[in-house]
């Protein structure tokens, strides 16, 4: 791939037929330039896909030593733990990671992205939510690479580090078969994602081999941010045919299933997908991963980009682990 020359505040001015200085007001002071000559440059610069440096001005167009790190919402442990492995990758090198958050919003992530591009971050990693990131291929054109993290993003040419979602679900699942259970329901929150999708499909193929093939009646596949974990729980237990096996699809469904299941005597097996700071100490089974690990190729694979930004894209596949606590080890209760 080669790079295109980034667009300088001359070229905008000279595609408008006007004066740099009148570009950089536009930019600055907009209230001092007439609506019509600012459509005009704000056109222009459309066109040639300018963006003003708002940090770095004496880069003269170059990057900065920082990088953006666009992750879904602050209290989400899992986005630290990749975070931590970038930082150390990437202060090794002498870069610096500025981290924002979009709230999990396609809104907000395509604001931050282009705030963390104004200021002309060395390369853009994120946690692609929004089903579109098209509207990153100008700046991927122009040399600044784009890394997605946990998903692949959507309409866009980006290397991704992802899980090993399926099979990890998989594994799960059929680990549950194995000692008796054919009643083992799933749930997460939010299910519109890439994880989930590719968790899914992993938990219904391990259910069609042993002979179901239609979706079981135990899947609760939410994209609601305020449904509360524990309630979904209570009311699978609920049923008149209630699973004896729950595979979690996340940390906080699982946490939001211990709330449950630690008062019943006889509580389903539970496996949680994602491990968390005391799984270990309260005996839940989980598929674990190295985030951190996830966090330390990706910022490896963007340093790579940021030296020679030409080349095929890559994936690179993070594997999981199925870890046996107790929670998801014992059978069928009668």
């Amino acid at each position: 791939m080669s790079i295109r020359q980034r667009a300088t505040l001359d070229d905008v001015a000279r595609l408008a037929h006007v004066s740099p200085k009148t570009v950089s007001r536009v930019f600055s002071q907009r209230h001092l330039v007439s609506p019509a000559t600012a459509e005009a440059v704000l056109a222009a610069a459309k066109r040639l896909k300018f963006r003003p440096n708002t940090v770095a001005r004496n880069l003269r167009g170059g990057a900065s030593n920082t990088v953006g790190f666009v992750i879904g919402e602050l209290l989400n442990p899992f986005y630290s733990t990749v975070a931590t492995g970038l930082e150390r990758v990437l202060a090794d090198n002498g870069k610096t990671l500025i981290v924002a958050s979009t709230d999990d919003t396609a809104e907000g992530e395509e604001r931050v992205a282009d705030t963390l591009l104004a200021q002309r971050v060395a390369a853009l990693l994120m946690v692609p939510v929004g089903e579109d990131q098209s509207y990153l291929e100008g700046e991927r054109q122009l040399g600044c690479p784009v890394i997605s993290i946990d998903r692949p993003a959507r309409n866009l040419v980006a290397d991704s580090v992802v899980l090993e979602n399926r099979t990890g679900a998989f594994s799960a699942t059929r680990s549950l078969m194995a000692r008796g259970h054919r009643k083992i329901a799933y749930i997460c929150n939010p299910a519109a994602v890439y994880t989930q999708a590719e968790r899914i499909q992993g938990y219904r193929e391990a259910i069609a081999s042993g002979g179901r093939a239609e979706p079981t009646p135990w899947e609760r596949l939410l994209d609601d941010p305020a449904a509360n974990p524990a309630a979904v729980v209570a009311d699978l237990l609920a049923m008149d045919d209630a699973p004896t096996a729950i595979i979690a699809g996340n940390n906080r469904m699982c946490i939001g299933a211990l709330q449950v299941l630690d008062s019943l005597e006889h509580p389903p097996a539970l496996i949680g997908f994602d491990d968390f700071d005391t799984a270990d100490i309260l005996g839940v089974s989980v598929v674990s991963h190295d985030a951190v690990d996830m966090g330390r190729q990706a910022a490896e694979l963007a340093l790579e980009r940021i030296m020679d930004p030409t080349g095929f894209t890559r994936q690179i596949i993070i594997p999981t682990k199925l870890i046996h606590r107790g929670s998801g080890e014992h059978p069928p209760y009668a």
